[in-house]
């Protein structure tokens, strides 16, 4: 199934969502199975099939329901660090600004947001060093001071969103 629609966010995102998506967003929110075949597993507990699962899972994809799926690794547990940044940027500016700070592979996600600081990102790194050296870099190529905002304290938050 090759569903290449994209979701207009303005949109109720919700009504683009089949029974099985719905489902299948529910439970993987819940955690994915570690196991030699996760996705079989997932399938049992729908009852549904694996290809099946897998095919939803890409359509979600294709459409823009999910922006990615794969783990998210604690890069600080793991030996890394990471960080939170944001940068004031020129409205005209914002798509040229979005496509330096995504050239980096530290950078995990980006997104705009309506505030002074107006483009968040988080960078992901084997050091603190290299952080700063990404940092720096950012600065150099945009012309625009990034806000480090490294983390003080973790909380977990167990957000459950059902749909």
């Amino acid at each position: 199934m090759n569903d290449n629609r994209k979701i207009n966010l303005n949109t109720d995102p919700l009504a683009f969502l089949d029974e099985l998506d719905k489902q299948l967003l529910n439970l993987l929110q819940k955690g994915f199975p570690v196991c030699e075949q996760p996705f079989l597993e997932i399938a049992k507990q729908l009852n549904s099939d694996e290809a099946t699962v897998l095919t939803q899972l890409q359509a979600m994809l294709n459409r823009g329901v999910l922006s990615r799926f794969g783990p998210m690794f604690d890069a600080a547990c793991l030996g890394g660090a990471f960080t939170l940044a944001a940068i004031e940027v020129p409205e005209q500016r914002f798509d040229e600004v979005a496509d330096i700070v995504n050239s980096f592979e530290q950078v995990a996600h980006n997104y705009q947001r309506q505030h002074r600081l107006n483009m968040w990102f988080v960078i992901g790194s084997e050091s603190a060093d290299e952080i700063t050296e990404v940092i720096v870099q950012i600065e150099q190529k945009s012309g625009l001071k990034v806000v480090n905002m490294p983390k003080e304290h973790e909380f977990f938050v167990g957000l459950y969103l059902p749909v």
